[in-house]
């Protein structure tokens, strides 16, 4: 009973009943008197209609007027939120501040350390192949051997991520690849056949980066912040090119050719000691994140972290009915893409501008860095704005194909007008334009393909590397018997082009944003996005 304040009168408060059935507690209204909601829209409507404005309700008499929210009884936390308020946008400070910040910084500097490891060779070729006379072709299949081993690994590095979690498989991921270019020195003056073999046991370790990543990424961020979470991952990726552009130059003047695979090696190590210290694979294992984000991850996803459901495990991913999908279909073409261009240009850049405008190889290492920092900034861009575009109504489906549009068609054009540039300045602008707006492929397919079949989210992510690895191979070889055969690249970047464009036609018309439905042989449908893997 209440004392009314401005009556004296005694006012009866409204009895709560609680649900056996789901445990909610509601307020039913006192017998003869009409339900809470009605009285208080009879009482605004007649106000309003005597011109007297609403009447404000104090914070606390809000609180006890409102329903109360779902209830846990696991270990007597709250850990469900009222619908009528809404999930809560974290602010900027608390994003920058939080644990989940730090583990996908993580990310971003093994997948820098993963490039820097790969563009190595891309400098290194040049004195290499002038020091044992190799062709420009064989030179293309000396960097293309890490494509070899790149080509066995995602599939089953995919389906190792689904089943042990993103944070063991891409330590020992980022070991292997660390062994491989700190050992790469040794395997060069020892034989060609132990230098190619080393560079596939590099490919071989890197093809569960991006799974790994993708996997951490899903079980540490809402939806709403992934776009985000994968422009920050894959900006250190960006920034890796640039950083092992730039830096191998000056390192080879200073300690000859080989210098630079043995620091990118050394600090690979020191990675994996720091990554396995300290972080966890999951948000609720991790010994310092704090209740309030634990709770606002599982808050945005409409249920706590700790209360997701876990599936059973699985080994053999339904490959036949992936396949059977046409959005499968469009995530395999759009990676095959990105992956072709994306190689081209990482792998015969600083030969183009040696070979097309006569630049010595630090000025031809500088022209080929510069787009990749630009790739990191705008790949950041691209998430953010994909992120906004999703929390102000814009469907999944259109912001993926918006995106993925922009990744495809501005690296076609601007291609077209690299084969036109008459300066090597001029035709840096362009090569930056190219891979900086490729970079929206990150807020495109590489996001979703934590949408389409969240369950097989790192087997979808293998399927579709390893036809993109197959088509950075065609790319990468085919680039040097063109320019062999023909004399310039200008045929090889208008095939590029064409390509780019056929690429966003498919991709508009067969991609989606929603789950696709994977009826498993037990008669059960692909879970939750959360659910993806059993750790």
């Amino acid at each position: 009973m209440i004392l009314g304040l401005s009556t004296g009168r005694l006012l009866s408060c409204p009895p709560f009943v609680s649900s056996a059935r789901d445990g909610t507690i509601r307020r039913r209204a006192a017998p003869g008197l009409p339900s809470p909601s009605a009285q208080s829209s009879d009482g605004l409507r007649s106000r309003r209609s005597w011109g007297i404005p609403p009447r404000r309700v104090a914070p606390a008499v809000r609180r006890l007027a409102a329903p109360p929210a779902r209830v846990s009884t696991k270990n007597g936390a709250s850990g469900e939120f009222s619908e009528e308020s809404g999930p809560r946008n974290a602010s900027f400070l608390e994003f920058l501040t939080s644990e989940r910040v730090k583990v996908v910084a993580m990310l971003g500097l093994a997948l820098a350390l993963c490039n820097a490891d790969r563009v190595v060779m891309s400098v290194a070729i040049v004195p290499l192949s002038r020091a044992h006379g190799w062709t420009q072709s064989f030179s293309g299949i000396v960097q293309s051997s890490f494509l070899w081993g790149y080509l066995m690994s995602p599939i089953v590095g995919g389906a190792l991520v689904d089943y042990y979690g993103g944070k063991l498989v891409m330590a020992w991921g980022v070991a292997l690849w660390s062994l491989a270019t700190f050992l790469t020195p040794w395997a060069a003056e020892t034989s060609l056949w132990t230098l190619l073999a080393m560079r596939v046991l590099l490919g071989v370790a890197e093809g569960v980066a991006l799974p790994s990543m993708n996997n951490m990424v899903s079980r540490w961020f809402p939806r709403s912040e992934r776009s985000r979470a994968v422009g920050i991952a894959m900006a250190g990726f960006q920034l890796g090119s640039a950083a092992g552009l730039l830096i191998s130059p000056i390192i080879m003047s200073r300690t000859g050719v080989f210098g630079p695979f043995i620091i990118f090696g050394l600090f690979g190590f020191l990675w994996v000691l720091v990554w396995a210290s300290a972080t966890s694979s999951t948000p609720e294992r991790h010994p310092q994140i704090s209740k309030s984000e634990l709770d606002y991850i599982g808050q945005r996803e409409k249920q706590p972290v700790s209360k997701i459901k876990k599936p059973e495990k699985i080994m053999i991913p339904p490959f036949k009915k992936l396949l059977s999908k046409l959005p499968t279909w469009a995530l395999i073409f759009a990676n095959s893409m990105h992956s072709w261009g994306y190689f081209v240009i990482l792998s015969w850049m600083p030969i183009y501008f040696n070979t097309v405008y006569r630049v010595d190889l630090r000025q031809a290492a500088w022209f080929s860095a510069l787009p990749w920092v630009m790739m990191a900034v705008l790949g950041y861009f691209a998430g953010a704005w994909s992120d906004m575009l999703i929390q102000n109504g814009f469907s999944v489906t259109f912001t993926r194909k918006l995106m993925q549009s922009i990744g495809f068609l501005g690296p076609g054009i601007s291609l077209l007008g690299l084969n036109v540039a008459k300066s090597p300045s001029v035709a840096s602008s362009w090569l930056t334009a190219a891979v900086g707006l490729s970079s929206f492929s990150h807020a495109g397919f590489l996001v979703n393909l934590q949408e389409v079949a969240p369950r097989f989210a790192g087997v979808l992510h293998g399927m579709s590397n390893t036809a993109g690895t197959m088509a950075a191979i065609m790319g990468t070889v085919g680039a040097g018997f063109f320019v062999e055969r023909m004399g310039s690249f200008q045929g090889f970047l208008i095939l590029t082009s064409l390509l780019y464009f056929i690429s966003t036609l498919f991709w508009d018309l067969f991609a989606t944003g929603e789950r696709i439905d994977i009826i498993m042989d037990g008669g059960g449908a692909d879970d939750e996005e959360e659910s993806s893997s059993p750790n």
